[in-house]
């Protein structure tokens, strides 16, 4: 249900690989903050149905997410620096307003000694990280100071021979994303007891390949207004506007022929694609030109390599090969490109204004800068996380609530453990498997049992670059730490500020932050109906990912195992396909449709959640005298709290890059989309046949 809760076996490493810093759609502001935002002392309150969103003019039978949602797109418009906005989004700003209340005052007790002893070492690490992110001043004296240790370390390439080495110390440092390929741990889909080494595809600066291989008039015109942008980063950074123009058409040649390796979105959601467990010899087969040796000695890996799992062994052929037609020039040149770029929105103003330029406002559609404090609560988030989740718990986050949540999660796995007893298409052999996992799934609600030890990550007052590089090693060093040793099953992959929440397929664990459980998502004054049709959803939504058409492929240890007869595999295939081609008919922006093979397993997710809440919201009341509020049934206001979760606006850029990369589908439909497919929906609001949101019996989608 949430924005970022798809199973993707990627899910987890790209969350945990270096926490990495995505600098591409946002940047820090230049201008001050506007007189309007000053941070919050406490979290607004919201209720969790909310008539004045509502347009009680539309026949909640032809558009119920308009009739649920309609007021609240009216009186939210996309904020100037936002390409979208959303009731999580919302409540995700108000959060971080919370949150600069508490990093100001710990950046102003460090700036005064007396007061900083009164901190906690972390405490004061916070501080004067925010302190030293805030100092715009320091950023625009440093200019490219910050980035000339490794811009020196790239100038310094005599051989590519050299490269191993290089390139380790530039995936410490940086965003690991950037440099050609991604490395770090992950659990070994065949035993995910085990964390073994990943190597996988990276090094694009757009957020997907098909940005770099569609040949329609749009994509080859933003590929245009890409490479203008390379060159004018190049420029920035001291070459002539010739030489920024050549370097511009070297990188975008470069990542063509990366992207065109690439695989799709799609291919990227079959974990047998992505599952290819190579010893060191195979590996270094893949890229004879490259020595994996020489890479791990540098990352400072002693003692025999283990396996490896490649995601994507062409990719790395494909890689190879470029490098071995590159000159040491072409090499040095994307090698530049991708250290300031992955650092732009960190340095002076005229670099920061550029990369928004292009990432922001051309890419997302986005027409401000975000004030410099949203950018620095976010950094710090990325980085000392779990240390800024202590504090957000403590002032946010009530033991009540979190038994509440518990309450309601183990209500909801038995109105699923109920629904696998009762299917019809279902042998008893598979059912036994299903029952088994669904009874060995973890719940994780609000914070993790350990929080996480940042004492060795060094901070200080002079340079956000260096801590920010700092945060980068630190946690590329945590990772490889783990391979080979046993398995964290304690460890969280979201922070517990984090507005939203996830399932984790090889983990077997659903986990919901602290923060997605505040009002007006999960609101303690509020009847229970729309609490089970909200947050109740999202507990739904999480369970199903378990079974959908990606997270069934794992067995209750969270191992890549086919545990489902043919017959029943055969029979979950053809109903996900009913859920596949509804989706695949609703349109996105302009005339591009929803890819529903990217969206499955969301769309899954979305429909099965929300039947499992309705019937823990029915178990959960029965016996009770409930009574009709603000004009609405107990059952509409169950449909209502469940579509209120997702009031949305979206601008158009924004919603072309989601067609390719975005998993979920957009907000109408994962509404809508839902109902449509649910009788109970259609008796709570009296539709009649021939109106939008009623499908004949017989062609409705049901799963779970």
């Amino acid at each position: 249900m949430p924005q970022l809760s798809s199973t993707s076996m990627f899910k987890h490493q790209a969350m945990a690989l270096a926490m990495s810093l995505s600098l591409s759609c946002s940047a820090l502001s230049v201008a001050a903050s506007p007189a309007a935002e000053t941070p919050l002392a406490q979290l607004p309150y919201t209720p969790s149905l909310d008539v004045p969103s509502m347009d009680r003019s539309v026949d909640p039978c032809d558009d119920f997410y308009q009739f649920a949602c309609g007021g609240w797109i009216k009186n939210n418009p996309i904020p100037e620096d936002q390409s979208h906005w959303s009731v999580y989004g919302k409540l995700a700003v108000e959060n971080q307003r919370f949150l600069w209340g508490i990093l100001d005052t710990l950046a102003k007790s460090t700036e005064k000694n007396a007061e900083k002893s009164a901190l906690t070492p972390t405490q004061a690490k916070m501080g004067d990280y925010f302190g030293a992110c805030m100092n715009e001043d320091a950023a625009r004296s440093q200019g490219l100071a910050p980035l000339q240790p490794l811009l020196q370390q790239i100038a310094a390439l005599s051989a590519k021979d050299q490269l191993p080495s290089l390139l380790a110390a530039l995936h410490q440092a940086t965003n690991n994303e950037r440099f050609f390929f991604r490395y770090g741990a992950g659990q070994d889909f065949g035993n995910s007891s085990q964390v073994i080494t990943f190597a996988m595809a990276a090094g694009l600066s757009l957020p997907d390949r098909d940005f770099y291989v569609k040949r329609d008039a749009r994509s080859l015109a933003l590929i245009k207004k890409f490479e203008a942008h390379v060159a004018r980063m190049f420029e920035l950074a001291g070459e002539s506007p010739e030489a920024a123009a050549k370097a511009a058409r070297s990188v975008l040649s470069t990542e063509r022929a990366l992207a065109r390796a690439t695989l799709t979105q799609v291919d990227k959601r079959d974990p047998y694609k992505t599952y290819n467990k190579l010893k060191p010899a195979a590996l270094q087969d893949l890229t004879p030109s490259f020595s994996w040796a020489a890479y791990r000695a540098a990352l400072g890996m002693a003692g025999p390599a283990g396996a490896t799992n490649v995601t994507e062994p062409a990719f790395f052929k494909a890689l190879d090969a470029r490098l071995q037609r590159m000159s040491l020039g072409e090499i040095k040149t994307y090698l530049n490109w991708a250290l300031i770029s992955s650092h732009a929105a960190l340095l002076a103003p005229e670099m920061v204004q550029a990369h928004f330029d292009f990432f922001g406002q051309t890419l997302h559609g986005t027409p401000q800068l975000k004030a410099r404090w949203k950018r620095c609560v976010e950094l710090v988030d990325l980085q000392l996380g779990e240390a800024l989740g202590q504090e957000f718990v403590a002032r946010s986050f009530s033991p009540e609530l979190k038994q509440q949540t518990e309450r309601m999660t183990a209500e909801i796995e038995a109105a699923m453990a109920d629904s696998i007893k009762a299917l019809p298409w279902m042998s008893a052999a598979t059912k036994k498997q299903a029952l088994a996992k669904l009874g060995s799934i973890v719940n994780k609600v609000g914070y993790p049992e350990r929080w996480r030890d940042y004492s060795a990550m060094p901070v200080n007052r002079d340079s956000l670059v260096a801590n920010v590089q700092a945060g980068h090693r630190f946690e590329f060093q945590r990772q490889l730490a783990k391979i080979g040793q046993p398995l964290d099953r304690g460890e969280w992959a979201m922070t517990p500020q984090t507005v939203n929440a996830y399932y984790d397929a090889q983990m077997n664990d659903i986990n919901f932050p602290a923060a997605v459980l505040q009002p007006p998502l999960y609101d303690p004054k509020m009847d229970a109906a729309p609490n089970y049709g909200n947050t109740g959803g999202t507990i739904g939504h999480e369970l199903v990912h378990g079974f959908d058409d990606e997270g069934r492929k794992f067995d209750a240890k969270g191992n890549l195992k086919d545990w489902w007869s043919k017959k029943d595999g055969r029979e979950f295939e053809k109903r996900a396909a009913c859920v596949a081609e509804q989706y695949a008919q609703y349109t996105i922006v302009d005339d591009i449709k929803i890819n529903s093979q990217l969206t499955l397993g969301e769309d899954l997710a979305d429909l099965g959640g929300l039947v499992l809440a309705l019937t823990a919201w029915k178990q959960h009341v029965a016996g009770q005298v409930l009574e009709n509020k603000d004009g609405l049934t107990p059952e509409q206001r169950f449909f209502v709290g469940f579509a209120q979760w997702d009031c949305n606006n979206a601008r158009p850029e924004a919603l072309r890059v989601q067609a390719l990369t975005n998993p979920h589908s957009p907000g109408r439909y994962r509404i809508n989309g839902v109902v449509v497919n649910m009788p109970e929906f259609e008796r709570a609001f009296a539709c009649k046949p021939g109106q939008a949101l009623v499908k004949p019996e017989a062609k409705r989608c049901k799963v779970w």
